[in-house]
């Protein structure tokens, strides 16, 4: 199995600090005895930091904040300086948004190549760990048969997501290629890409605007209680996607893409475990929802079931080989089950849910 070369004598960058996968990489990185250096938006919000300068007090490493913003040209110089390892994690994962091109595709893809400039204009850097998803290599569940032996792999680019249909994967697929065109127009730093499925687990902060988290509430609070959507995918503890972080930032032969997930769940999975843990007095909802039904109601429930989202990610097969990961990062995945349990009794826990 590779080993991680925990170099520990040079800082290293974690963009997006705050985030979800972020918070568990810092940690990580922390305990190992690293020096962070986490850029955010802005370190005087000492609320939005406060978990991580925890961290610091807890753990060997320590952290250090530096403002950054993804759309400003050159606002990562600082905080990457002296740093050999760059972790570029932030990125939005929303799903309702007014303006597709605002929202998403402008902080990724302009981001990415902003993170990127930096990288090349400091001496120091010798890799970057590019936090891409799956969804680069997919846009629609239904692509997935389209691939070779219908499933994804490494060699697979997403070429069905646009501005108006699946948004959030066409921001990451712009983004990762817009990286690996800059990796290969230098040759002094090293690009690594760690493509996720769906995350899941409880968060370092304990709150999160990721769309995972949103989701898991929705099976709490009796928005699907009238039925789960026959949709099933990829799904990976957060704390494994840190580690895969992790590996492909300090195993010297870590390359390439690397899709990184445990296992394959369905809704009615998700909603079968969560109601097995929690019982009542939670609308948790166990029964599917026949496809045609979701296609009459959805567009009525919320503007992101449209109906070619629907048709094309609704009852189809969701398959990919993690086999590299396994292989060239020696990962080894827990079961979501418990990432899942402990997401939504995080949830409970700080009033993010409410029985009723």
């Amino acid at each position: 199995m590779p080993t991680p070369n925990y170099d520990t004598s040079k800082p290293v960058l974690v963009t997006g600090a705050t985030g979800f996968v972020a918070g568990w990489l810092v940690k990580r990185l922390v305990e190992e005895g690293f020096t962070v250096h986490a850029a955010v938006r802005d370190p005087a919000n000492r609320d939005r930091i406060a978990h991580l300068a925890k961290l610091a007090e807890e753990l060997p490493g320590s952290v250090r904040f530096f403002a950054a913003d993804l759309l400003e040209d050159g606002s990562y110089g600082e905080a990457m300086e002296g740093c050999a390892v760059v972790f570029h994690t932030a990125s939005p994962f929303i799903a309702s948004v007014e303006d597709p091109q605002r929202d998403l595709v402008d902080p990724a893809l302009k981001g990415t190549r902003n993170v990127l400039t930096s990288a090349n204009d400091t001496s120091g850097v010798e890799r970057v760990v590019l936090t891409s998803s799956c969804v680069a290599m997919f846009g629609d569940t239904a692509d997935i048969a389209g691939a070779p032996g219908g499933i994804i792999t490494e060699d697979v680019w997403n070429t069905s997501s646009s501005l108006d249909h699946q948004p959030y994967a066409y921001s990451k697929t712009l983004a990762e290629r817009a990286a690996w065109e800059m990796a290969g127009a230098q040759d002094r730093w090293k690009l690594v890409a760690i493509n996720p499925a769906f995350i899941m687990g409880p968060s370092v902060s304990g709150t999160s605007t990721s769309e995972s988290h949103n989701i898991i509430r929705q099976f709490g609070d009796g928005t699907l209680k009238s039925g789960l959507p026959p949709f099933e995918i990829g799904m990976v503890d957060v704390r494994d996607v840190a580690e895969a972080h992790m590996r492909a930032g300090f195993i010297d032969t870590a390359e390439g893409r690397n899709i990184v997930f445990g296992e394959v769940v369905s809704f009615l999975d998700l909603g079968k475990t969560l109601k097995a843990e929690f019982g009542d007095p939670w609308p948790i909802p166990t029964k599917s929802m026949p496809k045609w039904l979701v296609w009459l109601i959805g567009p009525m429930v919320s503007k992101e079931l449209t109906r070619p989202m629907i048709a094309k990610n609704m009852g189809h097969s969701w398959r990919a080989d993690n086999s590299k990961s396994k292989r060239e990062l020696g990962m080894e995945y827990g079961p979501v089950k418990v990432a899942v349990t402990e997401m939504f009794q995080q949830m409970i826990d700080t009033g993010a849910l409410k029985a009723g």
